[in-house]
């Protein structure tokens, strides 16, 4: 198995404790019933690389297997975003259980810890990476985190459910500076008026990029930018104009 060093122990994100939220107490994680599915097919995912979360190698399921199994139903869907980021779009038949540790009333700890699990995000796999670790962690033994995430999906029209589901994703860059010496800890971008979180981490130089996929943002709508050394709170305009730093 291929192994990619990419995200270490850090600061991790806030779990989300939150009850009830549209669609997260009545799913399954399952897709549709298909009309029709692919011929069955060998996947050896053991061949997959692996994400470090940790001490948690979690493995990476490419796009191709990920909507193999949900054309055949053969394994449940994770949404590990906050919930008004699932409530405006998610993968069709997909569970909230934000990263890293799940929301209150989880749906996923009804499941058989046998089940086949996929976690996604749009980072493409930060939160994804988290949420399959701590699934990992806790016995459940067939979990993979889908690699290039929800953004793949929505772009190759897979189904998708949401109050933003006619949409396309919108996204942001936002670029700034750490101290190097937290190298391969996280930076967290959140909104401050709603649920919406994304991740990165910090590369060697110090330097980080986020991509956040948030939406009905203004240019004065409020972020905090949380790295390793400092938080800082920007409207969007300043938080995607410049380099942040302490």
């Amino acid at each position: 198995m291929r192994r990619r060093q990419f995200l270490a122990a850090g600061t991790a994100a806030t779990a989300v404790g939150i009850a009830g939220c549209l669609g997260s107490d009545d799913v399954d994680g399952y897709g549709p019933e298909p009309e029709s599915a692919p011929e069955e097919r060998s996947i050896d995912t053991d061949s997959y690389e692996t994400l470090s979360v940790g001490s948690v190698d979690v493995p990476l399921a490419p796009l191709e297997d990920v909507a193999y199994w949900y054309q055949r139903q053969e394994a449940r869907f994770v949404d590990t975003r906050g919930a008004d980021q699932y409530d405006d779009l998610r993968i069709t038949g997909a569970a909230l259980s934000s990263a890293p540790d799940g929301v209150s009333n989880d749906p996923v700890e009804e499941w058989p810890e046998e089940d086949r699990i996929v976690t996604y995000c749009v980072c493409p796999h930060a939160l994804a990476g988290q949420r399959a670790a701590s699934l990992l962690e806790a016995g459940y033994e067939n979990v993979y985190a889908f690699d290039e995430g929800l953004e793949a999906w929505v772009t190759q029209g897979y189904p998708v459910d949401g109050e933003q589901a006619t949409q396309s994703l919108t996204s942001y860059q936002i670029r700034g500076r750490s101290d190097p010496a937290y190298a391969g800890e996280y930076v967290r971008a959140r909104t401050v008026d709603s649920d919406q979180s994304e991740l990165s981490t910090v590369e060697d130089d110090g330097s980080y990029e986020l991509t956040v996929h948030f939406t009905g943002l203004k240019a004065d709508s409020l972020l905090e930018i949380e790295a390793p050394n400092y938080t800082r709170e920007l409207t969007l305009e300043e938080a995607t104009s410049g380099v942040i730093t302490g």
